[in-house]
């Protein structure tokens, strides 16, 4: 599959008489439906940040990488989602060769950060729940070294393109800027497997064996505690296949497409099926807060009143059986 050319300098990769991947309809289309998932997801992550300033109850460790998703949501959105708007009802990139690079890392650089901070939640929720390291209890500082793995680690594999081991350009119809999985470049084609395999493999290894561990944990408290505990097990079974979905739903089309191009160069694409895996990523902006946020009873709390000018359209339960399973910390659990 030929790559795209280059962003020049100039307002348009494409020049009279060049076949354009997209009708101008389907640019039209896209840029409608990236400024309906910005604004959207600027709503809600912007919420989630305001929320966790507005009330103390929130800022507690377990919170801050709920808190860091959003931001680095919010950021992949602000550097990704809304110049796509703009470039797609143009028809075409418009910002140039520096615009390409500076919108590729930013958007790379959030987006795995937030890839990462979701494997980091699902390994501070096995701590707390199994309690794997004995009595060490979770605190401030752990989930501060977490949050700085993640952003040092999206920041290590998303510079060397600046530095001359693979590149940002064009990618999909050519209106937004990535890594360079098309390039035939033996420095484009090794970084690219070594960007995938470190930052969604390892990611999502990670949170399959942290999800599978509590789930494990909590099916053995659940034989133990009766119906109570047997319904949290199923509530919060049900909140782990819907995250581990989600990342697959995100990051899944988007590493296949790109692997697929690095390993067989030839093979022959449509315009959608390049496009599709890419705005799949850029929407995890919108379902990351809902599920990881909106979902959790907490910042639900908060979070609704606040879209809601202070109403709260659902009748408050009793959720502390559930959240004594899902949050409080497993010591012991007897064979009978």
């Amino acid at each position: 599959m030929a790559s795209f050319p280059e962003v020049s300098n100039g307002s348009s990769v494409y020049g009279p008489g060049t076949k354009m991947p997209l009708p101008r309809a389907g640019y039209i289309t896209l840029s409608v439906i990236m400024a309906l998932a910005s604004v959207t997801s600027v709503v809600l992550n912007t919420t989630v940040i305001a929320v966790t300033l507005r009330h103390k109850q929130l800022r507690q460790p377990l919170n801050f990488a709920l808190v860091n998703l959003a931001v680095a949501d919010l950021g992949t959105t602000l550097t990704g989602g809304l110049p796509s708007v703009v470039t797609n009802a143009m028809g075409s990139y418009i910002m140039g060769r520096v615009g390409c690079v500076l919108e590729g890392f930013c958007v790379a650089l959030f987006g795995i950060t937030a890839l990462c901070t979701v494997a980091l939640i699902a390994v501070e929720r096995l701590f707390v729940v199994c309690k794997p390291l004995g009595t060490i209890t979770f605190q401030s500082r752990h989930a501060a070294g977490g949050l700085a793995l993640c952003w040092l680690w999206s920041l290590i594999w998303n510079t060397p393109p600046l530095l001359g081991w693979g590149s940002y350009q064009l990618e999909g119809v050519g209106t937004s800027c990535g890594p360079d999985w098309q390039g035939r470049d033996l420095k484009n084609m090794s970084y690219i497997i070594c960007y995938f395999s470190l930052c969604f493999a390892v990611p999502f290894a990670i949170i399959v064996i942290s999800y599978t561990w509590l789930l494990y944990t909590l099916r053995q408290v659940a034989k133990v505690g009766g119906g109570a505990a047997a319904r949290a097990e199923s509530k919060v079974a049900w909140m782990v296949v819907m995250m581990v979905l989600a990342f697959l739903v995100s990051w899944l089309p988007y590493a296949a497409l790109a692997l697929t191009v690095v390993f067989n160069p030839e093979v022959q694409m449509s315009a959608l099926v390049k496009v599709v895996p890419i705005y799949m990523a850029k929407s995890s902006t919108v379902y990351n807060p809902m599920i990881y946020i909106f979902m959790n009873k907490q910042f639900q709390r908060f979070a609704v009143p606040f879209l809601t000018c202070g109403k709260y359209p659902w009748p408050s339960e009793d959720d502390a059986s559930e959240l004594q399973t899902v949050v409080s910390p497993v010591n012991k659990i007897s064979p009978e």
